[in-house]
């Protein structure tokens, strides 16, 4: 709205420096807030408030949205829906708790879970990747195979340092199901190299989480490269937080029983 002589009101230059500030409101929040400011008496710092929190609480939950759809988890699991007694005594809720806070990966920590398969290390890993997207990381999540699906291919359209690059930036990599079946190594012989290349370049700079069922010991045989799975083991495990979830009763083997 402009004056008679033409000139923009003080209302319209507002949101003129709203928009140039890049927070627009629309005009009729402005017109909303302002109502509301005369009628309540509001200070200054309290209609700014009224002004402006809405819109900031909007942008950080679309920005939380947009993090979490491009982490591209499985599920959209929570800390909040996993059943902490089934494996109370194994499975310790404050350790997860605590790697929600973010620390580990603002200390550029690697963290590796060991654990039988069914006992929800999957769930748990992505509840806290989403935590992450919600103190504003980057979080990428994907299993081994279709790391190694992805590499693959870029190995055949010569894109492969573009793809090294887009699962080093992440300041949170996780690589789920990890353990590498022979039919695997025989369809990419490259397998080992191609992963050990990603953990190497990340190495030091960003936080890499590895959710496994194999132990350590068993990791040459399954990598098939002992010398190159060493040089793997050696870059994850320096400085990592280490997890071995151990006597755990498996969700899915409770259930199958419980089935009618």
């Amino acid at each position: 709205m402009a004056s008679a002589q033409g000139s923009p009101t003080l209302r319209d230059r507002i949101l003129g420096y709203l928009a140039a500030l890049r927070a627009p409101v629309p005009p009729e929040e402005l017109d909303l807030a302002l109502t509301r400011a005369e009628r309540e008496k509001l200070s200054h710092l309290a209609f700014l408030e009224v002004l402006l929190g809405e819109q900031a609480t909007r942008r950080r939950e679309r920005a939380i949205e947009r993090r979490i759809h491009e982490a591209h988890f499985a599920e959209r699991l929570t800390l909040e829906a996993f059943d902490w007694d089934f494996n109370k005594k194994a499975i310790d809720r404050v350790q997860f708790e605590q790697l929600a806070t973010g620390d580990f990966i603002r200390r550029r920590e690697n963290l590796v879970i060991i654990g039988e398969s069914g006992i929800g290390k999957s769930h748990l890993m992505q509840a806290v990747g989403i935590k992450a997207c919600a103190l504003g990381f980057r979080v990428r999540y994907t299993t081994s195979a279709a790391l190694l699906r992805d590499l693959t291919a870029s190995l055949a359209d010569k894109t492969l340092p573009e793809k090294l690059r887009a699962y080093t930036r992440p300041p949170l990599l996780i690589l789920d199901e990890f353990g590498f079946e022979r039919l695997e190594r025989q369809d990419c012989p490259q397998a080992a190299s191609l992963l050990y290349k990603v953990i190497d370049l990340r190495h030091g700079k960003q936080s890499t989480a590895l959710v496994t069922n194999v132990d350590f010991e068993a990791w040459p045989g399954y990598l098939g490269d002992p010398p190159l799975a060493m040089a793997f083991m050696d870059r994850l495990v320096d400085g990592a937080i280490i997890m071995k979830i151990r006597e755990a009763r498996s969700f899915r083997a409770n259930r199958s029983r419980h089935t009618p």
